[in-house]
């Protein structure tokens, strides 16, 4: 059977390439996946179940003239843009993994908007492969606004954090 990170990087790789569908058959299991609109998920069948699994697959990226034909209004707003972002410092993410900004569920979050932190302070946990890296704010300042959500998955290099150095 496969591991989830695989058919996630299996789901990356068929969003990001020009396929319609994608069939996958190994050691048993069997994997198939579709971009098309109706189909909005990806169907893992090991040989021995007969009741499929289902994992959301992401809607494949589409250009904004796309969009602007098929989405709702709410979805066509351009992201807002901070005015001073050119003086403000941006901590990226390290790795590819998934954004968690309390150590654990229960426990409050490392930062908010407004928060004092030093350059070797813990600002959130990108979990990738079962390891916990804890990301700290490399600079001294205060934390302007969190680019992402706890539980998403975030990209190499990707914004998390916009910090107003000292």
């Amino acid at each position: 059977m496969l591991k989830v990170q695989e058919i996630r990087e299996l789901i990356k790789l068929v969003d990001q390439s020009t396929i319609d569908e994608f069939e996958y058959e190994h050691e048993g299991s069997k994997i198939k996946m579709k971009k098309s609109a109706a189909a909005e998920a990806a169907v893992v069948q090991p040989a021995a179940v007969q009741r499929p699994i289902e994992v959301p697959v992401q809607q494949p990226a589409v250009s904004a003239a796309s969009i602007q034909e098929t989405a709702p209004a709410a979805v066509q707003e351009a992201p807002k843009e901070t005015v001073q972002e050119a003086d403000l410092h941006k901590i990226t993410s390290p790795m590819v993994g998934t954004f968690y900004a309390s150590p654990s569920p229960d426990a409050d979050v490392y930062v908010k908007s407004g928060s004092k932190v030093s350059k070797d302070s813990v600002v959130c946990i990108v979990e990738a492969m079962k390891l916990f890296n804890e990301i700290e704010a490399e600079v001294n300042g205060e934390i302007v606004e969190i680019l992402v959500k706890d539980g998403q998955l975030v990209e190499y290099g990707q914004p998390l954090f916009l910090v107003k150095p000292e």
